[in-house]
């Protein structure tokens, strides 16, 4: 698959096929915890899951240098973004989406790259 570059992604609204998520999907039953994860100068790191009304997503992560963080999805060709905090070297935060839809988390690098320690938990909706 093409990795097509993150901004030219949004800026284009390119199908989402060619900018889906580069890691593998964090479920109820996988909480997924990285140190140290290095994102080179004006590359991305996604990671995703498929949420639905109910769901909770918890993150935190901390960065070595500034970047560009968001939680989004596609809706048509379209990019939706409820959460975007720019140039930060920190965050964390429960995420509880309105609407079933695949989300991403995005951490973009700037000029200077990037390592950055993060971790995801997913909270399944109850029954």
């Amino acid at each position: 698959m093409t990795r097509v570059p993150r901004r030219l992604c949004l800026a284009l609204a390119v199908t989402p096929a060619l900018c889906a998520c580069t890691t593998a999907t964090v479920t109820a039953d996988a909480p997924k915890s990285v140190r140290a994860h290095p994102i080179p100068p004006y590359e991305w790191l996604e990671e995703c899951l498929h949420l639905k009304p109910g769901d909770r997503v918890e993150f935190t992560f901390d960065s070595t240098e500034p970047v560009d963080f968001n939680i989004h999805y596609h809706e048509g060709s379209a990019v939706v973004m409820p959460v975007v905090r720019d140039k930060t070297r920190a965050d964390a935060g429960v995420y509880a989406p309105s609407i079933a839809q695949g989300y991403c988390l995005t951490w973009e690098a700037g000029a200077a790259g990037a390592s950055i320690d993060y971790r995801i938990r997913l909270k399944p909706a109850g029954p």
